[in-house]
């Protein structure tokens, strides 16, 4: 007999679907996207970092370090707010685009409400690469958890 899954279990299991769609999202960037637009690496997430916590960067090294660590907390969000979804009946698109289209949302929100991004001024690509960056990292938290983390499929 198999023990039932908790809403815990649940939201936990969307964290680690959340890590995993953080490194589909950072391959992608890596390997497609940056190479086509010819985009250098973003330190968006350190500055968050260092606008909402302690943590200051210091030097190169630590920013990238402070970047890294940031940019997969950043993803695990994700993966909990996938959790949730799942925890509550949502799965496949209908979860990943609902997720996807609240916490993005949220995103831009809270980065303009922190002085960190200005939207209005982000050229159509900009706004285009972080859309379809942020998406791909959904799709790859939605992936993981359906296809290696759920299971109730």
């Amino acid at each position: 007999m198999r023990k039932k899954t908790t809403t815990r279990d649940t939201v936990l299991r969307g964290v680690l679907a959340g890590i995993g769609g953080t490194v589909v999202m950072t391959v992608f960037q890596k390997c497609v996207e940056m190479p086509l637009t010819k985009r250098g690496e973003s330190v968006a997430p350190a500055r968050f970092a260092e606008k909402v916590t302690p943590a200051q960067a210091g030097s190169p090294t630590g920013l990238r370090r402070l970047n890294w660590v940031t940019h997969f907390a950043l993803g695990t969000m994700w993966g909990s707010a996938y959790g949730v979804a799942a925890a509550r009946g949502l799965r496949g698109q209908k979860a990943v685009n609902t997720v996807f289209g609240l916490v993005y949302v949220g995103d831009v929100a809270l980065n303009t409400a922190l002085g960190l991004y200005r939207p209005w001024q982000w050229s159509a690509k900009e706004a285009l690469v972080d859309v379809v960056d942020k998406y791909v990292q959904a799709q790859g938290t939605g992936w993981v958890f359906d296809r290696f983390l759920d299971p109730t499929r």
